[in-house]
Parts: structure tokens; C-alpha cells; sequence
């Protein structure tokens, strides 16, 4: 089934074979997002990005992709210089930036609200990052870090550590590692659980799921250990966010306890979960996660918008 025209709300609006043809699409561009290469795949395309939460990965890859692939963009960064800050409804600046571009891509502080904008647009919706609820081309880029390391998916053993209550690049990757027959290992505080609609939906699929306090047990024989910041901007109660805040870092001294190949993935921004001397070990794999966004989003956006990428083998 193809990818043109199509929205990508959730991960689970793709398929595992749909999944593994952005990724091998990604793989065949990453020369074009080096600069090494020119493609105008997207030439004549317009892409906006509607951003009403911080970014600073997303909205650049986004943008750095568009332009790689010889598409422009047109952005809200900042809505308090947009019409929302005079009461303009997400409903009306969704059906005006539908008017304007060729896709829409959203970031927004309210769950579903990227499903909403699917709805009244007429053109594509990417949903980058709706609160608490999905995150899928952050997954996407998260997968193709694990495939180029381990060239393969499955059956890897990733441990998934920090906030994974309001975590939702955890949400969307969970379900796809669980697609693709991952060991799960859950390591939070108690009041940073997954969810109970995410953990159901794994055991749905036959998932091999555990909890694990202890990081340093978590990590025994592990492939990948995600880390995740504990957010402050998810709180409604501050001294809940005060009580967890710093409590799970990764400890330097735990590499030498791991496998040669494990590596160490966190999507970013960090605050202090993982010390700067990891930077420098072979286990840091979160700064090559970043660079994967544009040829991942480079691959998305060509498939959804030209139905193919212009690279032999890429799609």
C-alpha cells in the first residue's frame, strides 16, 4: 500500500512492512542528507511546520529534509507572534496552512490533536509530537538508529528507562519494538509507569514485557538502553515532579558491564540523565539517533508527498 498522500498520526498507521520501507528509503539517503548528493525529489513542494511546544531536532530535521530533498518550508515557531496568540482556533490555522502548503506538520501540548488536524486538513498531517500521546517519526528515526547498528529488529533486548508515563516517544516506540518481537524491559520510577493502554496493547501482541527497578540488573545482556528525560512540562503537580526529578541517571560505571555492541539512545534534549563522559565511550549512539532524523524524515516526506524518493533502491 503506498505511502502518498497518506497521514502518519500514529505508528501504528504503519505497517511493519511499511515501517522497513522508510527505513531502507532513510538508508539510501543518508549521502543526500551528508550533502554528498543533490535530489529535487520534493522541488516545487511546500511543507508547513506548525510548532506549539519547543522544538529545536524535530522542526530542524524536519526543515534540513524539505530542503535536502529541494522542497521549501513555511513555519509557525513561536505562536505568540501567530494569530493563535489573537484566539485563533487550531481548527481555522490547520484549514489555513492546508490552503497554503502541500502537508502540514504539528506539534502540540494537547493528546489527539494531530488526529483533529488529520481530520479538517486536506492535505497530509505528521504528527510531531501530540503531549503525552505519540511521536512516530521520532520512532522512525529511533529504529533506524538500532538497524544500522544491529542490521536487524528483531529480537533485540531494549530496556527502556526514565519517564515512560509521560514519555511519548516510549509510547510510539514500545508498540514498534513490539511489532518487531523486542525484548521490553521497564525501568522507571513507580510513578512513571507506561501506561496501562500501552502495556495492554503489547501484551495484545504477545509482547515479552518486565519491569526492572534496578538499572544496573535492567541492563544485563541488553542490546540498547533508551533514556528519557524525566519532564517537567508534563506535571500538573510540581512536588510529584520534585520527588522524581534526578533519580534515574545512567551511572558511567555501568558500561563495563555491558555487551561490546550495547548502546546507549535518548531522544533528546538531555538534562543530566546521562553524563557527558558517556559522549565520548563507543556506547553513545543518541548524537547519530539526531543525524537520522533527516534522512528518516527526508524518506517520509518524499514517499507521502512524491510517492517515491528519486534514489535506486530507496523507494
Amino acid at each position: 500500500m503506498s505511502l502518498q498522500g497518506r497521514d502518519v498520526i500514529s505508528i501504528r498507521d504503519l505497517s511493519r512492512t511499511e515501517i522497513l520501507e522508510v527505513l531502507n528509503a532513510a538508508r539510501h539517503l543518508i549521502p543526500v542528507a551528508e550533502g554528498k548528493k543533490r535530489l529535487t525529489t520534493l522541488e516545487g513542494r511546500l511543507l508547513a511546520l506548525a510548532f506549539f511546544e519547543p522544538s529545536t531536532r524535530t522542526r530542524l530535521s524536519f526543515e534540513a529534509a524539505m530542503q535536502r530533498m529541494g522542497g521549501q518550508t513555511i513555519t509557525i515557531a513561536d505562536p505568540s507572534v501567530s494569530s493563535v496568540s489573537k484566539g485563533e482556533s487550531l481548527s481555522d490555522t490547520i484549514r489555513m496552512l492546508s490552503c497554503y502548503a502541500d502537508a502540514v506538520v504539528l506539534r502540540h501540548p494537547f493528546e489527539g490533536a494531530s488526529r483533529l488536524a488529520a481530520q479538517l486538513s486536506d492535505k497530509p498531517v505528521i504528527n510531531a509530537g501530540d503531549g503525552a500521546g505519540q511521536h512516530p517519526t521520532q520512532t522512525l528515526l529511533d529504529l533506524a538508529t538500532m538497524l544500522e547498528r544491529f542490521d536487524t529488529l528483531s529480537g533485540l533486548k531494549v530496556v527502556l528507562m526514565g519517564d515512560l508515563r509521560y514519555g511519548r516517544t516510549v509510547h510510539s516506540l514500545a508498540h514498534a519494538l513490539g511489532v518487531f518481537g523486542a525484548e521490553l524491559v521497564l525501568s522507571s520510577p513507580a510513578s512513571l509507569r507506561l501506561p496501562e493502554e500501552v502495556r495492554r496493547d503489547l501484551d495484545q501482541m504477545g509482547s515479552k514485557v518486565r519491569e526492572e527497578e534496578q538499572l544496573e540488573r535492567a541492563i544485563k545482556d541488553a542490546d540498547v538502553l533508551y533514556v528519557t528525560r524525566i519532564q517537567k512540562e508534563r506535571f500538573g503537580d510540581l512536588a510529584e515532579y520534585a520527588r522524581v526529578s534526578g533519580s534515574y541517571r545512567f551511572d558511567p560505571a555501568l558500561l563495563s558491564k555491558v555487551k561490546s555492541t550495547f548502546i546507549v539512545m535518548h531522544p533528546l534534549p538531555r538534562v543530566a540523565e546521562i553524563p557527558p563522559e558517556v559522549d565520548r565511550t563507543p556506547h553513545a549512539a543518541y548524537f547519530r539517533q539526531a543525524f537520522l532524523a533527516v534522512p528518516v524524515r527526508m524518506a517520509l516526506l518524499s514517499l507521502i508527498l512524491a510517492g517515491k524518493t528519486g534514489v535506486r533502491g530507496g523507494g
